[in-house]
């Protein structure tokens, strides 16, 4: 049964979303940057999602990863509203439903699912790309 729940969410799940501080801060985020890479050679769209004012130096170090780029402090909308999540998912062109949401704050996490995203708390980037490749399984 749960194979076929899992296979189902990879027939939907079309989009991960990562935050920032606190997941590619981590210091095994290339690994999570090589899971990317591989996910949108097979179609999966990626977007950054942050709290932060603007994107700066980090747009310019992390855009070759991420098909849409949200910095709260230029989009207007913050983390744990529903907006944000609601605004990255259209920016990748998919309904929230479509979308995974990583971050290591358990309230943006719950935020991410209540607006309707599947949400993984980072804890570890071993543990995150176990989660990521259970959702997107031939995305790993």
């Amino acid at each position: 049964m749960r194979y076929r729940v899992r296979r189902r969410l990879a027939a939907v799940l079309r989009g991960i979303v990562l935050d920032y501080a606190g997941v590619l801060t981590d210091p095994e985020a290339p690994a999570l940057l090589a899971y990317l890479d591989k996910a949108r050679d097979r179609g999966i769209r990626t977007a950054l999602l942050s709290n932060a004012a603007g994107g700066g130096a980090v747009r310019r170090r992390l855009s070759a990863w991420f098909d849409a780029l949200v910095f709260s402090g230029e989009a207007g909308v913050a983390k744990p509203a529903t907006e944000a999540y609601h605004l990255t998912a259209e920016r990748l062109g998919f309904v929230p439903a479509a979308c995974v949401f990583v971050d290591d704050a358990e309230r943006n996490v719950a935020g991410a699912v209540a607006a309707g995203m599947v949400g993984v708390r980072h804890t570890s980037v071993e543990d995150t790309l176990a989660e990521l490749d259970a959702l997107f399984p031939a995305a790993g």
